[in-house]
């Protein structure tokens, strides 16, 4: 698989309604709290939604990824999710590519499920690696770019993702005053899940002032 190209990415981006639906914000009460961390020099947000842990936006840098793509259904398949991750960890290990500080691995959703029929949904499981990696197989590699993210911390089990990514959409950003940015969203894992232990991931997504 070759690499792919930004301006790939970007129209892709753009004609996969990501958010159409999910934009629309949600009916809370919830007031968030604006302020800015001198410490980290981003802007955060202090909230009382139970899977949330931290909410901030601030720059991310381009990554390249190596990845393997999935389509069709994924939605509550925790056995795809483990099957794609063993996939790419047996393509990488060999090649010195895990237990690098900087090796996140990540998934890119390309498709609002609200809108793409189940069989049409696509996603990427990465591995963030060094920018000459070579790659073969059912492996490809593309660049993420830097850009400013809105970038959500939660703890949640397999069957909150979805709460998570429509609180985001539904209830922090028509707050926020940051409207969605071309580029991809996705998600970030930082820790190795433990066992019975929550997952922790970090919801990742282009923005720009409204």
């Amino acid at each position: 698989m070759t690499e792919m190209k930004y301006d790939e990415r970007k129209t892709m981006n753009e004609n996969s309604n990501q958010g159409k639906t999910i934009r629309n914000p949600v009916q809370t009460d919830e007031i968030l709290s604006m302020y800015f961390c001198s410490e980290s020099q981003t802007l955060k947000w202090k909230t009382t939604m139970k899977l949330n842990k931290s909410m901030e936006v601030k720059t991310l840098p381009k990554m390249t990824v190596a990845y393997i793509r999935h389509t069709g259904p994924y939605q509550g398949n925790e056995k795809l999710f483990q099957n794609l991750t063993e996939e790419l960890c047996r393509w990488a290990g060999p090649r010195g590519l895990l237990g690098n500080p900087d090796g996140k691995m990540l998934v890119i959703y390309h498709d609002d499920p609200n809108v793409t029929e189940p069989d049409k949904l696509r996603l990427s499981m990465c591995l963030v690696v060094p920018p000459d990696t070579k790659v073969d197989g059912k492996v490809g590699r593309m660049e993420i770019p830097e850009g400013s993210y809105a970038v959500g911390r939660f703890e949640v089990n397999s069957q909150e993702f979805g709460e998570a990514w429509n609180w985001l959409y539904g209830t922090w950003l028509p707050q926020s005053g940051y409207q969605p940015d071309d580029g991809p969203c996705f998600e970030m894992y930082t820790e190795e899940p433990k066992e019975g232990e929550k997952i922790k991931v970090d919801i990742c997504v282009p923005v720009k002032p409204m």
